[in-house]
């Protein structure tokens, strides 16, 4: 279920298991919607406000799937907003959050990769939704996941791309010295693939690849831990049997030719 989506709808789901976008309860289901191109109409900003605080407070009060949609489906939508309002006061939370306070900052760096799933952080500058939200924001390249890391850290950049890991590892202390992290929004949910250098094209059991060495894009990533997995499953040690070698994106193209690399894991794009 999409924060935005309509907490009052009994055939919506509660949790976001399901399909990739959230929106649907399983990935067949998603695959229908996307066949009939289903159009659904733009709600104003006030309306989406109301969803968002009436989703979180429906998240509270029914965690379980079937106890919100049983609890729907026998008093209605209507009557269960209006049950709701009795305990919680919608409008007052909505207006409340729509209005929210001064801006803490106007002028902020944010760092990125350029890679596919930086676009909305950059396009939302020429597009104008830094603007409409009152920030100058300066959008900066940067040339790999540990300069961002380490920018963040130094207080360089206000915010900047990361792969999902490294806040939790920055956090943690894991890799530099622990500082609080915000994952405030998720930019990608691609699935990811492994790239074989041509000459080993015919060797799809993973039990093959003893002695091969993987580039992976930082070691903090969902692609180290996700290879570590898939070898681990195929009785493989990552750490004895193969190498693994974090590769800036950068410089993905050079380094993976069969000569330096023999395989990669990676977003497809």
């Amino acid at each position: 279920m999409s924060t935005f989506d309509d907490p009052f709808d009994a055939d919506r789901g509660l949790s976001r298991a399901g399909c990739a976008c959230g929106r649907h309860r399983s990935a067949a289901e998603h695959e229908q919607a996307a066949l009939a191109l289903r159009c659904e109409p733009v709600r104003s900003s006030e309306e989406r406000y109301e969803g968002v605080v009436a989703s979180a407070v429906m998240r509270a009060m029914f965690p379980k799937d079937a106890a919100r949609r049983a609890f729907l489906k026998s008093v209605g939508a209507a009557t269960a907003a209006a049950a709701l309002s009795q305990f919680f006061p919608l409008k007052t939370a909505t207006e409340a959050f729509a209005e929210g306070g001064p801006l803490e900052k106007k002028d902020l760096k944010v760092g990125f990769i350029p890679i596919t799933c930086a676009t909305p952080i950059i396009m939302a500058a020429p597009m104008g939704f830094y603007s409409k939200n009152g920030l100058n924001v300066e959008v900066i390249k940067t040339a790999g996941w540990a300069v961002i890391r380490d920018k963040t850290i130094n207080k360089e950049y206000d915010a900047a791309h990361m792969l999902s890991p490294m806040p939790l590892a920055l956090t943690m202390g894991v890799g530099s010295n622990p500082q609080p992290y915000t994952m405030p929004a998720v930019e990608n949910i691609n699935g990811q693939a492994i790239t074989l250098a041509a000459k080993h094209k015919d060797k799809r059991n993973p039990r093959d690849w003893k002695g091969f060495k993987f580039a992976v894009p930082f070691d903090y990533s969902m692609h180290n831990y996700l290879l570590r997995y898939y070898l681990a499953e195929h009785g493989l040690d990552p750490d004895v049997d193969v190498q693994i070698r974090a590769v800036p994106h950068r410089k993905w193209s050079p380094t993976c030719a069969p000569t330096i690399s023999m395989a990669s894991w990676g977003p497809i794009r």
